[in-house]
C-alpha cells in the first residue's frame, strides 16, 4: 500500500464534519468543486497589481497564468491581492509603508487556509516586503518579478527611466535644454507595462530574488512583455504546488549563503544602493546574521560586468538580449556559492552553465570589466559611527577621495528654498549636506540623497559633487552620493552637528566619511535647532507606529518587533 500524503495545513480548516469546516467549506465552495477540499494544496497568490502603482498594473494577467499552473498541478490558487505601493505616486515615500506592506502580508498569509504562497510584485518595496512577509510565516513560498519595460526612445535615443530624469531635468535648469523638450520627452519615456528599465531597485531586486534562491531560474529579467513571463508564471503556479509537497519553505532556501551571493551579484550588476535595505531587512525576519561590514566584505573587489544606466549606457531589454542573469553570475561563479539552495531544491550551481554573454558591450566578460571594485562600499567615521554606504560604480571617480566645506539644508524644504538661491555660498569643491531624511526624521527616509545641484554651479558646467544624507537615492539616480548615513539626525547622529563650511572629507578607499572639526568642539554642540524643528512628529495611526518603533538604516530600517518571525500557526478558530 501507497503511504498516505501529509497532513496539509489547510486540512485545518476543511478537513472534517464539524460546524467550522462546514463553514470554511461552504462559504468557499462559489462554483469550487468538491475535489478543492479534498487535501489539494492551496496556493495563494499574493498580487500587488494597482491602477495607482503603474508598474505593477500587468500583475493579474500574470497572476492569471501562475493559476493556470497551479490547477494544472493539482492545487487550488487563490488570488490574495496585498499592499501595493508605487514609487512614483504616494507621498511622502514609499519606505515608510514597505513595513505596513509586510506586516499585512504576513498576517494575511497566516490567517487564511493557506498551504504555499505565490508572490508577484514588480516597483521597488513590492518584492523586499513581499519577501519579508513570507519569511516570517516560513510558509512555501516563490516570487515572480513582474519585469523592467520596454526601452523608449525620444528623437532616436533611448530614454532610461529614472536616470534620464534626472539627468535632463538638471540640463533645462542648467539652460543647455529647453524645458518645451524635456516635456516632450515624457511620453516617450514609458513604452510599455513593467517596471524601471535602468538598474534601478525594480530591477535589482526582482534579479536578487532570483540570486537569493526565490524564483524559478530563468525568471527575473524577462520584459514585462515577453510571453515567456507568463510561461515561467505558469511553470511557477506548478512549483509552488510541489513546494507545498515537498515541504521547501523560505527558511531552507534563504541562507547565509543565499546572502552572500545577493551581495556579490550586486556589485557585478552595478545594482540599486536601496537592495542594502532590503537585503539586512528581510535577513533579520529570518534570523540570519547580516551587518554593514559584512556587506562591505562580501562585495569588495567585485568585478562592475553590466553596462547598464544608471552605472553605464544600456538598458534592461539589452541586458536580456545580452545573456541576462545566467551569463553574469557564470562570469563569477568562483565568488559565488554555488551549493546555495534554490525554490525548486537543486543548487544555484546547477543553473549556470547555460549563462553565456551575446553582447559583450552589454555585460562585459571577466576579463574586461567596466570597473575592478564595484561593490557598494561602506564608510564610517566621525559623520557615520553606524555606517553610510556609497555606490563607486555611480560616483565621479576624481570625487571619491575628497575634501569640502559643508553647504548644510535642515530639511528638503530648505533645500528647496535656498539650492537655486545666487547668494548661496558653494563652489564645486563643496560637500552638500541634506540631513533630517532618515527613517524617522522625515518620516521614511526618502529618495532625496541625490539633491539637484545649484543653478550657478550647473551654468559653470560642474555635473557631480560630494552629498551627504541620512536618506536614500533612486536605484535609478546617479552620482557620488554618501548616503544611509547612521544614526540619522533624528536620532542624534553626528550629521546633526555639522554646521556650514565645517570640512568634510571623504575617503571611499579608506572606507572614511569624516568632519575636520575638534572632537571636543564638535562633542560640545547641540544638534541644529532648524533641523529639529522640521522632524515629524506624527500623533496617530501607522505614521506615529513607525516613528516610535522604526530601527536604524544600518539593520535595514524593519520596525523592532517585526525582526524574527512567527511562524504559520494560528491555533484558534474563528467560530
Amino acid at each position: 500500500m501507497g503511504s498516505m500524503p501529509a497532513p496539509l495545513r489547510s486540512d485545518a480548516w476543511y478537513a472534517g464534519q464539524d460546524r467550522n469546516s462546514y463553514i470554511h467549506r461552504a462559504w468557499m465552495r462559489r462554483g469550487a468543486p468538491d475535489s478543492a477540499f479534498d487535501g489539494r494544496p492551496q496556493i495563494a497568490i499574493a498580487n500587488t497589481a494597482s491602477d495607482l502603482t503603474p508598474c505593477n498594473m500587468h500583475l493579474t494577467e500574470v497572476a492569471r497564468s501562475v493559476a493556470n499552473g497551479v490547477w494544472e498541478a493539482g492545487g487550488i490558487p487563490l488570488e490574495l491581492p496585498v499592499v501595493s505601493l508605487g514609487e512614483t505616486q504616494v507621498r511622502p515615500t514609499a519606505m515608510l509603508w514597505r513595513n505596513m506592506a509586510a506586516m499585512a502580508i504576513e498576517e494575511m498569509i497566516r490567517a487564511n487556509p493557506i498551504d504555499g504562497v505565490v508572490l508577484l510584485g514588480g516597483c521597488d518595496k513590492t518584492i523586499p516586503s513581499l519577501l519579508m512577509g513570507a519569511a516570517s510565516v516560513d510558509l512555501p513560498a516563490l516570487v515572480v518579478p513582474g519585469g523592467p519595460m520596454l526601452s523608449g526612445t525620444f528623437r532616436g535615443v533611448p530614454l532610461g527611466c529614472g536616470t534620464d530624469v534626472w539627468r535632463l531635468s538638471e540640463e533645462v535648469r542648467a539652460g543647455t535644454l529647453s524645458n518645451r523638450d524635456f516635456q516632450a520627452s515624457q511620453s516617450a519615456m514609458i513604452r510599455s507595462k513593467g517596471h524601471c528599465n535602468t538598474m534601478g531597485t525594480a530591477s535589482t531586486m526582482g534579479l536578487l530574488a532570483e540570486v537569493l534562491g526565490t524564483t524559478l531560474p530563468g525568471t527575473a529579467g524577462l520584459p514585462a512583455p515577453d510571453s515567456r513571463l507568463l510561461a515561467q508564471a505558469h511553470e511557477s503556479g506548478r512549483l509552488a504546488v510541489s513546494m507545498v509537497r515537498d515541504g521547501r519553505r523560505p527558511s531552507q532556501v534563504i541562507t547565509k549563503a543565499s546572502f552572500h551571493n545577493a551581495i556579490v551579484a550586486l556589485g557585478a550588476l552595478g545594482g540599486s544602493t536601496n537592495a542594502v535595505v532590503h537585503l539586512l531587512a528581510l535577513a533579520g525576519r529570518l534570523g540570519v546574521p547580516l551587518t554593514l561590514d559584512e556587506i562591505d566584505r562580501a562585495g569588495h573587489g567585485i568585478p562592475l560586468l553590466v553596462d547598464l544606466q544608471p552605472a553605464g549606457r544600456h538598458l534592461m531589454e539589452d541586458f536580456h538580449r545580452a545573456g541576462g542573469l545566467a551569463a553574469v553570475l557564470r562570469e563569477i561563479s568562483d565568488l559565488l556559492d554555488l551549493s546555495a539552495l534554490t525554490v525548486t531544491g537543486r543548487p544555484l550551481g546547477e543553473y549556470l552553465s547555460d549563462g553565456a554573454i551575446h553582447d559583450p558591450e552589454v555585460i562585459r566578460p571577466r576579463s574586461t570589466p567596466l570597473m575592478a571594485d564595484a561593490g557598494i562600499a561602506v564608510l564610517r567615521g566621525d559623520l557615520a559611527p553606524d555606517g553610510a554606504i556609497i555606490k563607486p560604480a555611480a560616483a565621479t571617480a576624481a570625487l571619491l577621495q575628497h575634501r569640502g566645506r559643508a553647504v548644510v539644508f535642515d530639511s528638503v524644504e530648505d533645500l528647496h528654498h535656498r539650492i537655486d538661491d545666487p547668494a548661496l555660498e558653494v563652489d564645486a569643491d563643496s560637500v552638500l549636506v541634506l540631513r533630517g531624511c532618515g527613517p524617522r526624521g522625515y518620516p521614511g527616509m526618502p529618495e532625496v540623497a541625490n539633491l539637484p545641484l545649484p543653478r550657478k554651479l550647473l551654468h559653470q558646467g560642474v555635473r557631480d559633487m560630494v552629498r551627504v544624507c541620512d536618506g536614500r537615492m533612486s536605484g535609478t539616480a546617479y552620482g557620488t552620493v554618501v548616503l544611509h548615513v547612521a544614526p540619522e539626525g533624528a536620532a542624534g547622529g553626528p550629521l546633526a552637528k555639522v554646521r556650514d563650511g565645517d570640512p568634510i572629507v571623504l575617503d571611499v578607499e579608506g572606507r572614511r566619511i569624516d568632519v575636520d572639526v575638534p572632537a571636543a568642539e564638535f562633542a560640545a554642540r547641540e544638534p541644529a535647532p532648524a533641523m529639529v524643528a522640521a522632524l515629524a512628529r506624527p500623533t496617530r495611526g501607522w505614521e506615529k507606529l513607525y516613528v516610535d518603533t522604526v530601527r536604524g538604516a544600518e539593520t535595514g530600517a524593519d520596525l523592532d518587533f517585526l525582526v524574527g518571525g512567527s511562524g504559520d500557526r494560528v491555533p484558534r478558530d474563528s467560530h
